[in-house]
């Protein structure tokens, strides 16, 4: 990189920085514009970011046909026992399952929601250079490590209140199979499974926001993100 780039960059780097700690950018061919803080560009990525993904998440199928949300079969479900050997032989009893999985994790997804919104509202960001600089996942990441097993301990009762009151006997047979395992344990299985699968979605979400900010239509956030990633 030549002395005049360095210099470019260096100036654009200040330019973000400055932006950040003032609270204000002059935007072309407009008036300077009062600008929301460092913490709330962020929580506006990481609330457009989750929004989308449980918008996506719970509707019908929504696990089943998303490209990083899908949820295969719990380890719960892969114990061995001769009687869980010769009912999950069957690959397409296996399929109907991980299928009825899938569909009952988007009654998780619904109560994990206002959980992840709260949690986004409340952040508290240290270096939000660093996280609009970030990778296409930094927001999602950072909001995933602060919450730690906030998303699981929310699904938990819902997923075992529906497993129980669904009667569906795919997964009575399943989890009639397994010595020693009930609906609590089952649930709580699938809870985990949902965890990573929300965590996937929201990060794409993150990664397709911040390829396209325009179509948030927030003019704070698609400033930050451009200029961020010029850097």
């Amino acid at each position: 990189m030549n002395r005049g780039s360095q210099m470019d960059m260096m100036g654009r780097r200040a330019l973000l920085a400055g932006f950040l700690a003032t609270g204000a950018l002059a935007l072309p061919g407009c008036a300077t514009m009062g600008r929301p803080s460092p913490t709330a560009l962020i929580e506006s990525l990481l609330m457009y970011s989750s929004q989308r993904a449980f918008a996506r998440l719970t509707q019908p199928d929504g696990f089943w046909d998303s490209q990083v949300a899908r949820i295969n079969m719990p380890v719960l479900f892969g114990r061995p026992g001769s009687a869980a050997q010769k009912v999950f032989r069957s690959a397409a009893f296996k399929q109907k399952l991980q299928h009825e999985l899938n569909r009952i994790a988007e009654d998780g997804a619904r109560a994990a929601a206002p959980v992840v919104y709260d949690a986004v509202r409340t952040i508290s960001v240290t270096d939000a250079l660093a996280l609009l600089r970030g990778g296409d996942t930094a927001a999602t990441t950072f909001l995933r490590r602060s919450m730690g097993s906030g998303l699981v301990n929310a699904m938990i009762p819902e997923l075992d209140r529906v497993m129980r009151i669904a009667e569906d006997p795919i997964l009575s047979i399943a989890i009639t199979a397994l010595t020693g395992v009930d609906v609590a344990d089952a649930a709580h299985a699938l809870a985990l499974e949902a965890d990573n699968a929300i965590w996937y979605e929201i990060g794409a979400q993150e990664a397709e926001i911040r390829a396209n900010p325009e179509t948030t239509n927030d003019t704070a956030l698609i400033a930050a993100l451009k200029l961020g990633k010029s850097l």
